[in-house]
């Protein structure tokens, strides 16, 4: 099952069932009017939204034309977005490539933050920006989105709390970073308003590739078009989504629509390129002995999509714009 939230009818938008291809979708304010609400009684709705999502596969009787520009974020805003580092490796290259050397527990702890979640971009929304000093990035990441979780939960249990799956942007400036870091308090400035896929789907619409609570997909990533990245997501994953969740929930519980990022998709084979800028620069600092790539400038456009095996996207795809603000 795929679904949407249009941007029609408020701000947490409106829900809509999306047909496997993104060629098609349906209103359904009868069974439940925004995904959240959805998300609130999952239990009981799924099951409704399920069999209309059959409906529109059969014969797309009163659907409407899908257009993601028309998309809000899924989860237009949330109760809840922690983003993990679940690709240990890509922490790894980071301090080396400042001379630091990685504590042995970053491999059986997990790093996670909790960023802004009351204003989440849509597919097709400009990405805001006041000043291209800041170091503008991009970090290309898997999400999934969660029912109501107890605290103490196992890594076990976790997995069959996980609803929807979609991608992200986790936008960063670089450049605020390290000032923020350094007082010892997490990022702020430096993590503005996340951008998300038109559509999150049910782990059951990845098939094969939904495996371990990771998908073993490439993510493909374009900047003004030219191929920039297309690691595996499945590939170097340290944390599995369900080991995030057992980490965020160990002193907490989750909310229903809690949204759990992946950090940024890397693999060690660097053939495949990267998901963020930041990874590429690091890369030259090391074999050059300084950065030559550049970080985004306004006007600059980046495309972040998944294939599924048979070439069909699966989320569709965000393409959003670098803009001055």
């Amino acid at each position: 099952m795929k679904l949407a939230s249009l941007k029609r009818g408020g701000r947490d938008g409106r829900l809509a069932i999306v047909k496997g291809d993104l060629s098609r979708c349906v209103l359904v304010p009868g069974i439940a009017p925004t995904l959240q609400a959805a998300l609130d009684d999952w239990a009981h709705i799924a099951p409704k939204l399920a069999e209309r999502a059959r409906a529109l596969e059969a014969d797309g009787a009163g659907a409407l034309a899908f257009d993601p520009a028309e998309c809000a974020a899924p989860l237009p805003r949330a109760y809840h977005w922690v983003d993990g580092s679940a690709y240990v490796n890509h922490v790894e290259l980071v301090r080396k490539a400042r001379g630091a050397e990685m504590p042995a527990s970053f491999w059986t702890d997990p790093l996670v933050y909790q960023g802004g979640s009351d204003d989440l971009l849509g597919p097709r929304d400009d990405a805001p920006f006041a000043d291209e000093a800041w170091g503008i990035d991009l970090e290309a990441e898997i999400a999934v989105i969660t029912d109501d979780v107890p605290m103490g939960t196992s890594a076990t249990d976790a997995a069959a709390h996980i609803r929807l799956v979609t991608l992200v942007n986790d936008w960063s400036l670089r450049n605020l970073i390290p000032n923020e870091l350094a007082k010892g308090f997490g990022f702020y400035q430096s993590k503005p308003a996340t951008a998300f896929a038109p559509v999150a789907v049910t782990p059951d619409e990845l098939g094969e590739a939904w495996k371990d609570s990771k998908v073993h997909l490439p993510l493909l990533t374009r900047i003004n078009g030219a191929d920039f990245g297309r690691p595996d997501a499945g590939v170097d994953m340290t944390f599995s989504f369900a080991q995030l969740i057992a980490h965020v929930t160990r002193t907490r519980r989750l909310g229903a629509g809690a949204i759990v990022g992946s950090g940024t998709v890397s693999n060690y084979d660097r053939s495949r390129g990267a998901s963020c800028l930041a990874e590429k620069r690091m890369l030259e600092q090391i074999e050059h002995g300084a950065p030559r790539t550049p970080f985004l400038k306004f006007g600059d456009r980046v495309s972040i999509e998944m294939l599924d095996a048979r070439g069909r996207t699966i989320f569709g795809a965000l393409d959003n714009q670098v803009v001055r603000k």
